[in-house]
């Protein structure tokens, strides 16, 4: 936790050359949760898109990020299997689980929490796009 406060952060990364957004979308959470999505009852769902160029504290150049945020609905019985701290962090960080409407009053990274929470919710039809995130609209914690 740093002097702001705590900042939570979305289960991701990045695309491996040949590979596709839903199979990089499951290897990451299998990777990082342990989590299984031919398991879940419904497929991820792409919610919402933004993009992010920013600097960053203690480096050099412009980060370029493009977030492609996917809502799931994992039952409990799924989720009480998963792991509880991220497997493949070095820093073994803490996994909280949480709805799109707790989850807009969080310190997001990115910057998604309210737009989570709109009207156009997790059973929407379509992903929406989101303001870019710059230094002007987001502080690293």
């Amino acid at each position: 936790m740093s002097i702001f406060g705590d900042q939570h952060s979305l289960p991701g990364g990045l695309v491996h050359p040949g590979e596709d957004t839903a199979t990089a979308l499951a290897r990451e959470l299998r990777e990082e949760l342990g989590l299984d999505t031919a398991a879940l009852p419904d497929p991820p769902r792409l919610r919402r898109v933004q993009d992010q160029l920013t600097t960053r504290p203690g480096r050099d150049g412009v980060f370029h990020r493009l977030h492609l945020v996917h809502v799931l609905r994992v039952p409990l019985t799924v989720r009480q299997d998963l792991a509880s701290v991220e497997i493949d962090a070095e820093d073994r960080t803490e996994v909280a689980w949480t709805d799109v409407v707790r989850a807009a009053g969080l310190h997001l990274y990115p910057d998604v929490g309210q737009a989570l929470a709109t009207s156009s919710g997790p059973d929407a039809d379509a992903a929406v796009l989101l303001p870019p995130m710059t230094d002007l609209t987001c502080r690293w914690r």
